[in-house]
């Protein structure tokens, strides 16, 4: 764990969670898995106070728990599950492109919530839309549920480990933490609810559906609770399968950039139909036919058999290896090389980086490197047709911020510096590891400057609050325009100005965000494939 993820960590548990859960969070960080008392006593804080900040931490799988021979319970975070909280706004948005808004708010509450049953799940959304909706129209709690089907089928949300049935009826006193497990058959399977109802839009606090006071609603109404049907069946959002799909993304548009459309949308169905069958930390998709690749093509695509077989070995013969073919059987067996895939967007991510921190020069200089993989100095002058001077400020600049590498090659024991070849060379995954580092810090250096400058404009932006409430209660009530344009004139000029800027440097602030985070994504796609191929 670097210093920089830490402080990225803190900064989105205080900004999710409070102060505790960020005490807490960072505190198991940094320590490791410790046990409830040892974490009280270290942070200071009170035992009942650290049970509610783990008790978040477990609901939002943050925080994972292990129970020791002795009968010790060892709680431990996740940083990378913390880091994850970055990517939310882009989950929710990709669910919404996919599955429209019920898609999208039913994603939302799974993340903001950690975990939720199905018909807690329905029924919050179904209320939502509602809410959204003209007078007299509702949201069908039914509609909901068919597309919390859909995303359970494409593994979008998935089943929770939960404790088994046999753990109960064990005789015996009970063990100090729950055994939670999960058979993979039914990480998928919906339960079979028959959810019958509509949204309801919210009422005053202090009246109920039927339109009473809380004073004069008889006691035993509360006290009686419907079962819940699918009690104990709890779900989440699957986050690996988010990034199969953004990866999948980066590579069909690499293909679109490469080539051209059709051969990106070729990529795209082979992709698509794999994606349940392949697992995210697979080096290759499965092995497609192209007479299934040719059925399977979307309906607009009214190109031949002859044409696809013409552009699939076009993508195959391709020195980046996006498509290689694994055989002959059905008019031709083609996969989708993952990995090289992943190898081939970092290692452009890096280009991309040295071209705008050095200018088009050292890009040329890094490009040949990586083409060449070892050089000496005099052959990158003349292999890049720079001159001397001007090519090594650029290999010592490039190699004192870690792209490149030097290595020694001694002709004799002695490692004597007039007996050695020194050879430059680009270590793709160090350089990837230096990049995602200094993501990291500036995604850190965003969030700490977003606050600050919402901090500084706080009495404003209270202000204006203040006042699109009035404005809001007195459309309601059927004011007049003149009285609301007396309410909006309690904002002068300057301040109106002043908040259209600060408006406009968060949602920068906001967008570079999003931006890094597409950038930190590649990175740690591609370091995590090359350790597992280690």
């Amino acid at each position: 764990m670097t210093q920089a993820e830490i402080k990225l960590c803190s900064l989105l548990l205080q900004e999710h969670f409070g102060e505790i859960v960020e005490k807490i969070g960072v505190h198991l960080i940094r320590t490791g898995s410790q046990p409830l008392r040892v974490i009280a006593h270290d942070t200071g804080t009170s035992l009942d106070q650290v049970k509610k900040a783990l008790c978040v931490l477990i609901q939002h799988n943050l925080v994972s728990y292990q129970v020791h021979k002795r009968g010790v319970v060892e709680y431990e975070a996740q940083c990378s599950r913390v880091l994850r909280m970055l990517r939310y706004p882009r989950y929710i948005y990709t669910t919404k492109t996919l599955y429209s808004d019920t898609g999208e708010l039913i994603v939302e509450e799974l993340l903001l919530n950690g975990k939720l049953t199905m018909s807690a799940v329905v029924k919050k959304v179904a209320d939502r839309l509602t809410e959204t909706m003209e007078d007299g129209k509702t949201m069908d709690y039914a509609e909901v549920s068919n597309t919390f089907v859909r995303l359970a089928d494409t593994h979008f949300v998935q089943r929770c480990p939960s404790v088994p049935t046999t753990e109960n009826s064990d005789p015996g006193p009970p063990p100090p933490a729950p055994t939670l497990v999960i058979n993979e058959k039914d990480m998928y399977l919906v339960p079979k609810l028959s959810l019958i109802g509509k949204g309801k839009r919210r009422r005053s606090s202090d009246e109920d559906a039927a339109g009473e006071p809380k004073a004069k609603r008889p006691k035993h109404t509360t006290d009686k609770k419907e079962p819940i049907p699918d009690d104990g069946v709890y779900w989440q959002a699957n986050l690996d399968r988010f990034h199969q799909h953004f990866r999948d993304q980066a590579i069909v548009s690499a293909v679109a950039n490469r080539m051209d459309q059709t051969s990106s949308e070729i990529v795209r169905t082979m992709l698509r139909m794999s994606e349940i069958t392949t697992s995210s930390s697979a080096p290759f998709t499965q092995p497609l036919s192209s007479n299934e690749i040719f059925r399977s093509l979307p309906v607009g695509y009214n190109i031949s058999k002859q044409v696809l077989d013409q552009y699939l070995t076009l993508l195959a013969d391709d020195p980046l290896e996006f498509v290689g073919k694994s055989g002959d059987s059905g008019g031709g067996m083609y996969v989708i090389n993952l990995h090289k895939a992943l190898a081939s967007l970092a290692t452009a991510t890096l280009e991309s980086v040295v071209q705008e921190r050095f200018g088009s020069r050292c890009a040329r200089i890094f490009r040949l490197v990586l083409q060449k993989k070892h050089l000496e100095q005099k052959q990158v002058e003349d292999f890049a047709m720079i001159p001397a001077k001007e090519a090594k400020d650029m290999l010592y600049k490039m190699l004192s911020e870690n792209f490149m590498s030097l290595q020694e090659i001694p002709k004799t024991p002695d490692h004597a510096p007039s007996r050695t070849f020194y050879l430059y060379t680009v270590n793709i995954l160090s350089a990837a590891r230096m990049l995602l580092h200094r993501c990291y810090k500036s995604i850190a250096n965003l969030i700490e400057r977003r606050q600050f400058e919402t901090k500084e404009n706080k009495r404003l932006l209270e202000k204006s609050q203040r006042v699109e409430a009035i404005i809001a209660s007195m459309q309601a009530t059927g004011a007049e325009e003149a009285q609301l344009q007396e309410i909006e004139e309690m904002i002068t000029a300057p301040e109106r100005q002043q908040l259209e800027t600060l408006k406009r440097n968060v949602n920068k602030l906001d967008a570079s965000e999003i931006q890094v985070d597409e950038t930190i994504f590649l990175l740690e796609s591609y370091i995590e494939c090359t350790m597992k191929r280690q």
